[in-house]
């Protein structure tokens, strides 16, 4: 584990940086209507959404706007409206009308139709499916509210992706999305700082240029990890100071210091061919950090030695099959083009944006405005994507 150097050099790291825009986003909430009739589920919905099904103790009394119909022509400013409604319902005018008037003023809308666990039958009476699924597969679900598994499985990702920029608040305020989140954010900056790796990897292979870029390098993986302990425990509703994390879960941190080094020590070794390991080091270290956390708030305690090492196995042997596939999207992107990826783009300081690396334009940064390598993909100094 790491020494106490390694502590002071994490909490020496996270006095340069700037984690308010996280903090704020975090605890400024996210307004949610949840709007159906009477029997629709929509108080059992509000219920499962404010406790943990990993830990059933974990309950808030976090705001949601519960509604019906009568009074839900007229919604405050929401980030999100849940629509309800129960298959046995055979008159979904009054649903439609609604619909139509909340997308016409610019919200967004998601749809749950609520059946039985036991299954369903369109071909009767009740609510006529089609129609719904016509509007939008994307926006609507058919699923048991009551089912804590559909609602992980599935209803889970319909919401974070519909508010990918409210991830944070979900899990603080919203115990349901906790895990989720926390897993997301970790493959999310495991991701990100793989591409930086390997973006800053094919020139640390020049000699003249492997010191200055390995101490940045170190850096900027680091800063990442940072935010990736930050904003899991934000999301984990832990406390907003920084100093319960330092002392918490520093020695992690202090930890990976090792895992890169090693990295760096293996692309000095065997040029060209020590990128790929170097960047599976980058996604499991980052991994490994990312689940430290996510375990201790599932069990309320560190994990052991052993258990870090299959962590990193496991992770390592991720990071392997991931680190050609960046490599050749790498190589496939034209000059000055921009790779699309489904992952959500990061916020204001967050880890670089989930995007494959890509050549830069002039290596400077357009969100600190310093200069990079003139091929690097990801800032060196702030993790930002560099490409225009």
């Amino acid at each position: 584990m790491a020494g106490i150097r390694d502590i002071t050099n994490v909490w020496n790291t996270v006095t340069e940086l700037d984690l308010r825009p996280l903090r704020e986003q975090a605890e400024g909430g996210v307004r949610i209507a949840v709007v159906g009739k009477a029997g629709s589920g929509r108080h059992a919905l509000a219920e499962h959404m404010r406790q943990d099904p990993s830990r059933p103790g974990n309950k808030t009394a976090s705001p949601l706007l519960i509604a019906d119909l009568e009074k839900a022509a007229r919604l405050p400013d929401v980030d999100l409206v849940i629509l309800l409604m129960g298959v046995a319902d055979s008159d979904d005018h009054a649903e439609r009308r609604l619909v139509r008037t909340w997308l016409d003023a610019g919200l967004r809308v998601f749809a749950l139709i609520n059946r039985p666990a036991q299954g369903l039958d369109t071909t009767g009476a009740g609510l006529t499916i089609e129609p719904w699924l016509n509007w939008g597969k994307r926006n609507v679900l058919i699923g048991p509210v009551e089912d804590v598994d559909f609602l992980l499985k599935e209803f889970v990702p319909a919401v974070m992706r519909l508010l990918p920029g409210h991830h944070l608040a979900l899990g603080r305020y919203f115990p349901l999305f906790r895990v989720p989140v926390a897993r997301h954010l970790i493959s999310d900056t495991g991701f990100s700082n793989a591409a930086y790796s390997l973006s800053t990897g094919l020139v640390e292979v020049v000699p003249i240029l492997n010191i200055p870029l390995n101490v940045a390098d170190t850096f900027v993986l680091t800063k990442n990890q940072i935010f990736l302990v930050y904003k899991i425990g934000l999301a984990l509703g832990m406390p907003v100071e920084l100093q319960s994390y330092i002392s918490t879960f520093g020695g992690v941190l202090g930890a990976g210091f090792f895992w890169r080094q090693m990295a760096h020590m293996l692309v000095g070794l065997i040029p060209g061919i020590g990128i790929i390991p170097k960047v599976a080091v980058a996604y499991a270290g980052t991994s490994v950090v990312g689940n430290v956390v996510l375990q201790w708030y599932l069990t309320g305690r560190h994990v052991s030695k052993e258990q870090i090492r299959k962590l990193y196995a496991q992770a390592y042997a991720t990071g392997k099959v991931l680190a050609p596939k960046l490599r050749r999207d790498q190589k496939r992107l034209p000059a000055g083009r921009k790779k699309k990826t489904s992952r959500s783009q990061a916020a204001v300081n967050q880890p670089a944006a989930t995007q494959l690396a890509q050549p830069a334009r002039g290596g400077t940064c357009p969100n600190c405005g310093k200069t990079n390598a003139a091929d690097a993909a990801f800032c060196q100094y702030c993790g930002r994507s560099l490409a225009a």
